[in-house]
């Protein structure tokens, strides 16, 4: 990679955005929410909802001022950009996520799967046989995976119209502790993971925690900092091409 050019990672939420080049030492973090004119008045678009591209040119606009973020400290324009995608993020719904930071990058683009990302991003070991857990929790999704050789064994998704200032509504709790014990009663009989590590900005809610802990017959630990989970694996699998590849993961 030439030396004038810079990586970044790039993490679009429902809630919030996520950014990280190779040289910036803290996450820029912001709103996802943009204002925009119409008819002369000013109205709040959510370019993002359920983690997944639901206004195009909004969408486009917030990437646009994500990336202006990261050239606060690093003004090189950038020769890749790693952006987190749901696991249940259908075909069309990548393409436009890669449509949108292509268009406004200008380069190599490459996704990854958000949990997996989260995953590498806490240090879980992701290529050994045994499988780890990860329960991610967005503003607007909420996706459990179990991980194993490199490769996504088993995930389960539950998209969210709104979140509290709390965190889950009561209603999504059940639904939540649900598919989770769910995928992990479907492990391969032999397979027993170590435990379920908790992600993503709604990880610290307690009545979360404790309702997993009192269904699960395993220890339960929230990632340190675990809303930064994702942008750091996804910085990791810049620096670290091998292990990028080792997952699967081409830029096209």
């Amino acid at each position: 990679m030439s030396s004038m050019r810079r990586l970044v990672a790039l993490d679009l939420g429902t809630a919030r955005t996520r950014s990280l080049a190779l040289s910036g030492h803290t996450v820029a973090d912001r709103p996802s929410a943009i204002m925009r004119r119409a008819s002369g008045a000013a109205e709040v678009v959510r370019p993002i909802r359920y983690g997944m591209v639901a206004d195009p040119g909004a969408c486009l606009r917030l990437v646009r001022l994500v990336l202006q973020d990261t050239r606060l400290y690093d003004t090189r324009p950038p020769a890749r950009v790693l952006a987190g995608v749901p696991m249940a993020a259908s075909p069309s719904d990548r393409r436009a996520v890669h449509a949108a930071v292509t268009e406004i990058a200008e380069c190599e683009v490459m996704l990854v799967e958000e949990p997996l990302a989260a995953a590498v991003g806490v240090g879980l070991d992701v290529l050994d046989p045994r499988p780890c857990l990860v329960l991610d929790v967005g503003a607007g999704i909420v996706e459990a995976v179990a991980i194993g050789e490199g490769a996504v064994a088993d995930a389960v998704s539950l998209q969210l119209g709104a979140t509290t200032a709390a965190g889950l509504p009561s209603y999504a709790l059940e639904s939540v502790v649900d598919m989770t014990a769910g995928l992990l009663r479907r492990l391969p009989t032999g397979s027993r993971a170590p435990g379920l590590v908790v992600t993503g900005g709604g990880a610290h809610q307690e009545q979360l925690l404790s309702r997993l802990r009192a269904a699960l017959p395993l220890p339960i630990n929230v990632a340190p900092q675990p809303q930064h989970a994702t942008i750091r694996g996804l910085m990791r699998l810049c620096l670290q091409p091998a292990l990028a590849e080792s997952l699967g993961l081409r830029a096209r």
